[in-house]
């Protein structure tokens, strides 16, 4: 059983609470006793918290849980303000024994100010990007993405992102079948790229059906298989090339190409979880064309091969 102990403090959001302790508490709902994650509420102080909601939390367990937990959820955070000795010395020490950090949202403060990711990048909400960097200056801090994974460093934007981010992880842990079961329970997207932008400037149609960037998004994940050129796409959604694929942009903060290679690579790890298939024969049904194309773009988008990703699921599932 995998730990996962979330942080509170005094004055934390009730919602940015909820976030993780909803993700990872609800992998085997329903009294299902296989749940793979164990997740426990944890604050520097025990006791009774107060939240800007109206009521107040009762936390029971101090930072001791640390020393057990696999990863340390910290979902957010004051802004403007750093972390007590006690704290720096309880995540250093967790992630000398292994576990892997995050913080949603402004948890990115706390993360900085822990020295952790001195020399190295981490995303934070864009409202509050700015003054970290100026804050934590050897710190890179990204405002454009939605979520980075260092391996044991993993931050993000806030409220949707921090729900995009802990999904992440679970498919990262348990694959992307047990991630979008998930997400269909939650009722929320069941992947969005970590380098999707935090900020789309361009409103939504209220109706999907008015969205022809939508109606070619459906379409080419139906078509994952086929070779989709640029200007049939675009003829799907009754555009012209130039204007799709600055439409497209606008809606999804990338470009179609680079989102259609995210949603080919993302249908091939599902396969290799899933089926017994042969490499030519799911490069051929993402549209991959070859296995070395398949292998190419695989480790190049989630750092391992094709191979090792179905064996280390196919471990787990023996496990």
């Amino acid at each position: 059983m995998h730990s996962v102990a979330v942080l509170a403090f005094d004055g934390i959001s009730p919602f940015h609470l909820s976030v993780p302790t909803l993700v990872f508490g609800r992998i085997g709902a329903d009294g299902d006793p296989s749940t793979p994650y164990e997740v426990v509420v944890c604050a520097e102080q025990p006791g009774i918290l107060s939240t800007p909601s109206g009521f107040d939390i009762h936390v029971k367990h101090g930072l001791d849980v640390f020393d057990n937990a696999g990863t340390i959820v910290i979902p957010s955070w004051i802004r403007g303000t750093g972390i007590s000795p006690r704290l720096h010395a309880a995540l250093y020490r967790a992630h000398a024994n292994g576990a892997r950090i995050v913080g949603l949202c402004l948890g990115a403060w706390a993360v900085a100010a822990s020295g952790l990711a001195d020399g190295r990048e981490i995303t934070t909400h864009w409202a509050s990007a700015d003054d970290l960097a100026r804050a934590y200056p050897a710190v890179r801090v990204r405002a454009d993405t939605l979520w980075s994974d260092l391996g044991d460093i993993i931050t993000s934007a806030g409220v949707a992102a921090a729900l995009d981010c802990c999904l992440h992880l679970v498919r990262h842990d348990l694959g992307s079948r047990a991630a979008t079961d998930l997400a269909r329970a939650l009722v929320t997207a069941p992947h969005r790229s970590g380098s999707q932008a935090q900020y789309i400037p361009v409103a939504v149609p209220d109706a999907a059906d008015d969205d022809p960037i939508e109606h070619a998004m459906l379409w080419a994940r139906a078509h994952l298989g086929d070779a989709i050129d640029l200007d049939r796409w675009a003829a799907v959604a009754l555009m012209s090339r130039r204007t799709f694929t600055r439409r497209f942009r606008d809606r999804t903060g990338t470009s179609p190409q680079q989102w259609l290679l995210l949603q080919r690579t993302d249908r091939a790890r599902l396969l290799l979880e899933t089926t017994d298939d042969t490499m030519d024969r799911i490069a051929a049904d993402t549209g991959f064309g070859t296995a070395v194309s398949l292998r190419h773009h695989f480790h190049r988008i989630l750092g391992t091969s094709p191979a090792a990703h179905r064996a280390m699921f196919r471990r787990a599932s023996v496990a």
